[in-house]
């Protein structure tokens, strides 16, 4: 374990990426017009007033804009909106500017989406001996360099850093370090504790649990029972604890491994749609560990009778290359995902790969628990190599037609 008291870590976060970006990008070329001080959004396409909305100016937020709602309803809140069409290129430089940036500070720093990161200054006083002046800095520099503002948190542990950067907005530094835990955090809603989502929301309030403080408080046992092992995790969230390390990405461009499945009948009951998530689920894992990879994204993709697509993804702090994490994290997505309509299509999808060295600890596990489910995802990935997939499975497969590792023996994406 580290000594999490010793640590100190910076979560930056760009205020409003997107439009920012697409701001300041616009006023280099010469316009006159700077998104971030009118009512605007990211989204769609103008012409046919199609789309949703991606990303707004504050502006736009004091008229209840919110991102992901659609565009004609963003119009019907402010009449003079001014909407403008996502240009990612634009946005790729951006960020890949800033990151490059960043990471002349210090050589543990991970880019953790494309608009943030973390930064470990741990054991580097005699560098950086106010850090709080650092993050100061760091903050000023960007904004004098790249146009556009971020906030820094500092913390003790990842987590808390990304929940401090996260307090009031825009261009600002906060810190939230354990100590500061009940009285900076504690006493927020809990939908702002991270990783704590609409489903998970009303499931907490029928709890009665309304702040993050009532999580902290809440009988463990009661919330294992209810959510199993992500009622520990979040409940270790909810005061402060998280040893997730600061963990540097993959050098070669891969980027996700899946497996999907068009199943030959439809799948009309949730058991069965568990059961293909499984084996999906079983050879993407074999097939990050065989790569030496660790993950930081699971996302569950489902297609119904209709061909309607619609995905869910989920991220977290701390990797991991585990059978069951995987498989209880897809199927956890599934039931969140799925709207009872019948399914023709699954597919289980790893992302944010790092380097499998870095796996201090599974994501959701104990110590003790974590190496033994290591050692058995090691026997079985040996057993299937000598004697093949269908040489050992779970029990739950006896007596179904369907395939304990369903779907394509891998698919990677290196694009």
């Amino acid at each position: 374990m580290m000594n999490q008291g010793n640590r100190i870590i910076f979560h930056i976060d760009v205020n409003n990426a997107f439009l920012s970006w697409e701001a300041v990008d616009r006023l280099k070329r010469g316009e006159e017009l700077d998104l971030r001080t009118v009512p605007s959004v990211i989204g769609g396409d103008e012409e046919s007033r199609h789309g949703i909305v991606l990303a707004k100016s504050m502006q736009a937020k004091k008229f209840n804009v919110t991102t992901g709602e659609p565009l004609y309803s963003a119009r019907r809140k402010c009449n003079n909106l001014v909407v403008v069409p996502p240009r990612h290129h634009v946005y790729a430089k951006a960020s890949k500017e800033l990151m490059n940036m960043l990471k002349q500070y210090t050589p543990v720093f991970q880019q953790y989406s494309i608009d943030e990161c973390f930064l470990d200054f741990t054991n580097m006083e005699r560098i950086y001996p106010d850090i709080l002046k650092l993050a100061y800095d760091i903050k000023d520099k960007v904004y004098s360099q790249f146009g556009f503002t971020v906030n820094v948190g500092i913390a003790d542990n990842k987590l808390l850093a990304k929940m401090a950067s996260d307090f009031t907005k825009p261009n600002k530094v906060h810190t939230l370090f354990s100590k500061e835990v009940k009285e900076k955090m504690w006493p927020l809603p809990i939908e702002r504790l991270f990783m704590v989502g609409k489903a998970t929301l009303l499931k907490f309030s029928k709890l009665n649990i309304h702040t993050i403080e009532d999580l902290a408080n809440y009988d463990a046992d009661i919330l294992e029972e209810k959510f199993h092992k992500y009622g520990i995790m979040i409940r270790q969230y909810a005061n402060g604890i998280d040893d997730s390390p600061v963990v540097e990405e993959k050098p070669e461009d891969l980027k996700s491994i899946s497996n999907s499945t068009t199943t030959s009948i439809d799948i009309t009951n949730y058991n069965d749609g568990r059961l293909v998530i499984m084996s999906l689920a079983e050879t993407v894992a074999a097939r990050l560990r065989e790569s030496k990879y660790c993950c930081r994204l699971v996302a569950v993709t489902i297609k119904d009778s209709n061909f309607k697509k619609s995905s869910k993804q989920l991220k977290f702090l701390n990797p991991t290359d585990s059978t069951n994490d995987i498989i209880d994290i897809s199927c956890r997505l599934l039931k969140e995902l799925w709207n009872g309509k019948p399914i023709r299509l699954l597919e289980v999808r790893v992302g944010s790969l790092c380097f499998e060295r870095f796996n201090q600890l599974s994501l959701l596990e104990n110590n003790k628990v974590d190496e033994k489910n290591k050692n058995i995802d090691s026997a079985i990935d040996k057993i299937r190599k000598k004697f093949g997939n269908k040489s050992i499975f779970r029990a739950g497969f006896i007596n179904t037609d369907i395939s304990p590792m369903a779907g394509k023996d891998e698919q990677e994406n290196k694009s």
